[in-house]
């Protein structure tokens, strides 16, 4: 995620500085979050609420005594993660749910910011936790927009309920008595957008909410705008009170700004974040995990969750039994590679890592050679992919020419597994001990 990876570095640049000192001065403290402050500013973070941030933050390591168990700057790092889940939170914030079904979900946001696109996101997700959503086309204007809706919704494999270009809001009051009689537990309307707010769009919006009892109204927002789109959920909200911001394209090129002042300056909680194009790629919004992404500490918590999504209970017992005997194949190595890539792919994987976090760059990792090293074992034989000491030269000519690689790569594939194969081995026998094993 490239998300905050310059305000991570920055941080983390500004913070190991402090650990050089044995004690801290109130000095060095403000000194500090003078450096924080310009730093949350270059990430395009509100200035009001970077300045009180910074004055909290300092308020508090400056008037607190300093933890036995920790040293000074490690405290000041332990304030600063606190001030960043309460910026942000606190919580995770939970959808409202209707006790007298269907839960009514109003999308609304401006054009571009992948409002549509979401809503299957949306229904993927609540699918999973065992809902099930009815898709409304309520976008009468733009072009295509009830034809894009019903192609996310077939690939979501949730039905779309649309009735041309009739008005809005007597769609909206069919789809939730159609959704009743069907027994759909949520209904999720997709509304109009604009380029910008107008008048019209709003009044649309509101006269929608008038005619259907709503559970919530999500304001989609796209986080590369910054601060624009900080403005854009203060007007939404002002009109229409929302109840939640999703934030949108959170794997771009985005510094962050957006995230760190919707909260602090709307009063609205982030409930959602869209984190790739994928309608598997929208995550719950837990401020104590993003804290410690930014902070460089990794998130062990979406880690486990990405895992336990990405190998079944079954997969991961028989890897483990081929470990334990040694019988660990390419087909196994093969298959982690697609359990990886399940899981957002190594760079997403090692920016949640502790100890890793922050200090591995975007591009750091090279993931078209896990691609290509994907591409050599598929072109092997089964028998190869088994026991690949009968691969000669010759084997590897036609591995190469079927791969689009080299004989090089394909004997650096060779010798990295033989040095897993000897590393499991070990293990095994005890005789070597992972770093974070004791």
């Amino acid at each position: 995620m490239a998300l905050f990876s310059s305000l991570s570095e920055r941080l983390n640049h500004i913070f190991s500085k402090l650990t050089k000192h044995g004690r801290l001065t109130e000095l060095e403290i403000k000194t500090a979050m003078r450096e924080v402050r310009v730093a949350l500013l270059e990430a395009d973070v509100n200035i009001q609420v970077a300045k009180k941030f910074c004055a909290d933050v300092s308020e508090k390591a400056v008037g607190q005594e300093i933890l036995k168990s920790l040293n000074p700057a490690q405290q000041v790092i332990k304030i600063v993660n606190e001030q960043l889940i309460e910026l942000m939170g606190p919580g995770n914030a939970k959808l409202n749910v209707s006790p007298k079904p269907p839960t009514v979900i109003m999308m609304c946001g401006l054009q571009g910011a992948g409002k549509t696109t979401l809503c299957g996101k949306l229904a993927v997700l609540l699918k999973k936790g065992g809902k099930k959503p009815l898709l409304v086309a309520g976008d009468i204007y733009r072009p295509a927009a009830i034809t894009q809706l019903q192609v996310v919704g077939k690939n979501a494999g949730v039905e779309v309920f649309q009735k041309g270009t009739q008005d809005p809001v007597k769609t909206a009051r069919e789809a939730v008595d159609y959704a009743r009689s069907m027994g759909y537990d949520t209904v999720i309307i997709d509304t109009a957008g604009r380029l910008e707010i107008d008048e019209k769009l709003m009044q649309e919006l509101e006269r929608i909410k008038a005619a259907v009892e709503v559970s919530e109204i999500l304001l989609t927002v796209d986080s590369m705008m910054g601060q624009v789109a900080v403005n854009v959920a203060k007007t939404f909200n002002e009109r229409l009170e929302v109840t939640g911001i999703v934030l949108t394209k959170l794997d771009g090129d985005t510094r962050g700004g957006a995230c760190l002042s919707i909260k602090a300056v709307t009063g609205k909680p982030i409930k959602f974040i869209g984190v790739g194009e994928k309608l598997t790629d929208l995550e719950y919004f837990y401020p104590d995990r993003m804290a410690s992404r930014i902070l460089g500490m990794g998130d062990v918590l979406t880690l486990i969750e990405k895992a336990q999504e990405a190998v079944t209970e079954e997969q991961a017992k028989k890897m483990q039994k081929k470990m334990l005997e040694n019988a660990f194949t390419l087909e196994d190595y093969l298959e982690q590679f697609e359990s990886m890539k399940k899981m957002g792919g190594a760079q997403a994987l090692v920016s949640m890592m502790p100890g890793l976090a922050g200090k591995v760059k975007e591009g750091d990792i090279d993931e078209g050679k896990m691609e290509r090293t994907k591409a050599i074992i598929l072109s092997m034989t089964k028998g190869e992919r088994t026991d690949p000491s009968i691969i000669n030269s010759s084997r590897k000519k036609r591995i190469a020419a079927g791969s689009g690689t080299t004989v090089q790569e394909i004997n650096q594939l060779l010798k990295q597994f033989d040095q897993t194969k000897q590393l499991i081995k070990q293990l095994k026998s005890g005789k070597k001990r992972l770093p974070f094993m004791r």
